[in-house]
């Protein structure tokens, strides 16, 4: 009797064993399914993400994003295979510029959603060849191409403009334009407002790495002559903020002119290289500290100017950034409070990984800020500039017109939160410009430092929230 009640109670345990053992694995399998549907989701979420991204790249068009059909991926009915699993999902417009993207993934008896908000901005800084946002509202501004034969201008990019746009001649731009009045001479995209960058908010004089005038007056600046022309004051090569000379005494004439200090691109401490050919097989380098060179590494930094910058030397006709024993090439903004001066050619050592901001904003004291100056005014020899160029104000023009800046081009971008007004008509004839725009910046394969949130990289998409949801 004894061995018969053991017997039960043993084939008790063994089943209430096997059951709870049964009972965790399929609550084991269940979770794994769970997992693997809200893996399945995500994978959907990522790639209707990713089509937002691709189609947001037209927002600078004058449409929103909105405007185009939108994405999807899969349906209910006929789901989209996932590793084992599958998904469908879409994305819908919330009327707002903000967008929700739903999607449902499945394994095996398990189904899980996630949902994506999403905001698709406005253009950025980088989206454009040529940018002008006519900050002033001048109803008369009018962003001009002309030129006929060799000398007809050429944009290979898109252009806007916060006035009117006019294509004469034979100038010809390759990308949509986009105005906020009328194009005459060129199809393109009327009535539409892009935001102009806000520079501003960015305080580069409290934020930058390097605050060029600052390094100046801390003391160990000297006073002395150097081949790169005059005397001036230079501060150690150990120095970041070496790579600039303060008012140099044979430029007197060209400073007259200008109410606040001028530093001039130019490194002490390398041999002038002439560049008379002006193909940059012979430029002035101007050598970052860091690598061989002693000092901390002065790439990959934010350099703030409280005066004017001058690339305008009378050895060389060229420029060239360099860093000794650099890998991953030169990435550097400079931010001016004043004027940019371009009278010399700027060419990138090697235009695959380089790549150089350069900014004027406005000093709210002094009215003549925030603008680019292009050309030399005794000799006209500016052809070449590789660089991201954005002025708070305007683009001017300085003997452009001269022999010899008859063509004039632009490896990056020119953007304005003004005006691009650069006239380059004379008497007889057309000094070319032509833009080609780079792209590396606003499709994200090349990062500079210092640049606003707004910049156009990543195709202007900007997810607010990312969150699992229950099954619609």
């Amino acid at each position: 009797m004894i061995a018969v009640v053991a017997i039960v109670l043993l084939s008790a345990l063994s089943a209430a064993v096997l059951a709870v053992m049964a009972s965790q694995q399929q609550e084991t399998s269940s979770a794994q399914d769970e997992l693997r549907a809200f893996y399945a989701a995500e994978a959907g979420a990522n790639a209707l993400l990713a089509q937002a991204r691709v189609a947001s790249q037209n927002l600078n068009l004058g449409q929103k994003l909105g405007d185009s059909p939108m994405p999807v991926v899969g349906t209910k009915a006929a789901p989209q295979a996932f590793s084992g699993g599958e998904y469908y999902g879409a994305m819908a417009d919330n009327g707002d510029d903000t967008y929700t993207i739903v999607c449902v993934g499945s394994h095996s008896r398990s189904r899980q959603g996630v949902e994506v908000i999403l905001s698709a901005g406005a253009p950025g800084l980088f989206s454009n060849a040529v940018f002008a946002g006519n900050s002033s509202g001048d109803p008369n501004y009018v962003m001009k191409f002309g030129g006929t034969g060799g000398q007809a201008d050429l944009i290979d990019g898109e252009v806007y403009s916060g006035g009117d746009v006019l294509v004469a001649g034979d100038a010809d731009v390759t990308g949509p334009i986009s105005a906020n009045g009328t194009i005459t001479g060129d199809t393109g995209h009327e009535g539409v407002s892009q935001m102009i960058p806000d520079i501003a908010s960015m305080n580069y004089g409290s934020t930058s790495d390097v605050d060029v005038a600052a390094e100046f007056a801390n003391g160990t600046a000297q006073y002395r002559s150097d081949a790169a022309g005059g005397d001036a004051w230079e501060l150690p090569e150990d120095n970041p903020a070496h790579i600039f000379r303060l008012n140099p005494s044979d430029r007197a004439a060209s400073r007259a002119g200008t109410s606040k200090d001028d530093y001039y691109l130019e490194d002490p401490y390398e041999p002038v290289g002439r560049d008379s050919s002006q193909d940059g097989s012979d430029p002035y380098r101007i050598t970052l500290t860091g690598g061989s060179n002693p000092g901390p590494d002065g790439n990959r930094l934010v350099y703030f100017i409280d005066g004017n910058l001058w690339l305008h030397n009378h050895p060389t006709y060229s420029f060239q950034f360099a860093q000794p024993g650099g890998m991953n090439g030169v990435q550097v903004t400079i931010v001016v409070k004043g004027n940019i001066y371009i009278s010399d050619n700027i060419f990138y050592d090697d235009p695959a990984v380089d790549g150089v901001a350069l900014m004027a904003i406005k000093d709210p004291n002094e009215p003549d800020s925030g603008n680019f100056y292009f050309g030399d005014l005794t000799g006209g020899t500016l052809e070449h500039m590789d660089a991201y160029m954005y002025a708070e104000n305007n683009f001017y023009d300085q003997n452009l017109d001269a022999a010899g800046s008859k063509r004039v081009h632009v490896n990056g971008l020119m953007s304005a939160g003004n005006q691009v007004a650069i006239d380059r008509d004379y008497a007889g004839g057309h000094s070319r410009l032509s833009v080609g725009w780079d792209s590396r910046v606003h499709d994200g394969t090349l990062e500079l430092p210092g640049m606003p949130a707004n910049s156009g990289a990543g195709g202007g998409v900007t997810v607010l929230s990312w969150r699992r949801v229950p099954v619609p």
